[in-house]
């Protein structure tokens, strides 16, 4: 084997192993997937993403407000994890239910229009929160009014949040909710002790 072909070889082996070495070690990755950048995820407000309970504060948050009122977009994908998704699943017309799927941009893009003509306050009345590791699962029961000060809501179901803590923050992955119907009642474990 010439001195060429040798040292050819050799630096084949010495990049695969380095290759395979930085596959294997987390801490050589970064954080994001490939492809995304910083600039594609706004940045999030550390009070927002300390927590379960605060990502989920955010969300309701954020997009509750009277008619016209311009919701903070930028603050609402910026609790998003990249190729994140939000599930809305209804019934049909001719039985049975659908699932549509959104990204939080396919999200801003629906609610915008409907929240320049319609007041919408959504608000948590219970959560069940499973946590194992870095994931959690959350059942959060809400409550959605025209107005905040509206003494029934016009609709109530249940937001089902799949979270991912990265090490440093909470990053929601999906959001997954029904909406509670005359043959679908909420049942009482997803319903606040006192209702």
């Amino acid at each position: 084997m010439s001195r060429s072909n040798f040292v050819a070889i050799l630096f084949f082996f010495v990049a695969a192993s380095t290759t395979l070495l930085c596959a294997q070690n987390p801490s050589k990755q970064q954080s994001s997937p490939p492809g995304v950048t910083v600039s594609q995820t706004p940045a999030a407000k550390p009070s927002d993403v300390a927590s379960p309970v605060a990502i989920l504060a955010a969300v309701y948050d954020v997009i509750s407000g009277p008619a016209t009122q311009k919701r903070d977009w930028d603050r609402f994908n910026s609790l998003f994890y990249p190729d994140a998704r939000l599930i809305r699943t209804a019934p049909q017309k001719e039985g049975g239910f659908s699932a549509t799927t959104f990204t939080p941009q396919g999200y801003v893009d629906r609610a915008t229009l409907y929240f320049e003509k319609n007041g919408f306050f959504e608000r948590e009345i219970a959560r069940h929160t499973e946590r194992w590791g870095n994931i959690l699962q959350a059942f959060s029961t809400y409550e959605s009014r025209h107005d905040a000060k509206d003494a029934l809501p016009f609709a109530r179901g249940i937001n089902s949040f799949q979270l991912f803590f990265d090490g440093n923050r909470w990053w929601i992955l999906t959001i997954f909710w029904q909406e509670e119907t005359a043959h679908n009642p909420l049942p009482t474990e997803f319903l606040p002790a006192s209702r």
